[in-house]
């Protein structure tokens, strides 16, 4: 992902979108299970962000993964702790009932699985029109 398309809306607040997420300057950055097409907007955001694709495991400041499912989210959890650097975070992104998707995926199951592991979760934001997503770090204790 080059992150140059813009197809992802800013969502209500009128925040861009890579300013929402807390993307930087330089920073690593993963995307994983975005819909074809689907890009971080990056109009007047940070230069040199290192894209890594997602067969990439390298540990990562952000990883923004979308889930349809509660079971793919939970097979998923234990390696995308893996995949972000100890300071780094975790956006995990899930479909918004208010826009009419039907999904047994919420912002609670994934909040309580993270907790279970060691993770803790400090922000909620729009992703877009369809997708809500939830901010996950390690606790501090864990780092």
């Amino acid at each position: 992902m080059d992150g140059t398309r813009v197809t992802a809306a800013a969502g209500y607040s009128g925040t861009p979108l890579w300013k929402k997420l807390g993307l930087k300057p330089g920073m690593r950055a993963q995307v994983l299970h975005a819909d074809e097409g689907w890009s971080i907007p990056l109009d007047g955001g940070p230069a040199g962000i290192d894209w890594l694709a997602p067969e990439e495991t390298e540990p990562a400041g952000l990883v923004l993964a979308f889930y349809r499912s509660a079971a793919d989210y939970l097979a998923e959890l234990d390696r995308l702790g893996a995949r972000i650097r100890p300071d780094g975070m975790l956006w995990a992104a899930w479909p918004r009932k208010a826009a009419g998707h039907v999904s047994d995926l919420d912002e609670n199951l994934i909040r309580d699985a993270a907790l279970d592991r060691g993770l803790v979760d400090v922000k909620v934001a729009a992703v877009d029109a369809d997708w809500s997503g939830l901010k996950i770090v390690w606790r501090r204790e864990n780092r």
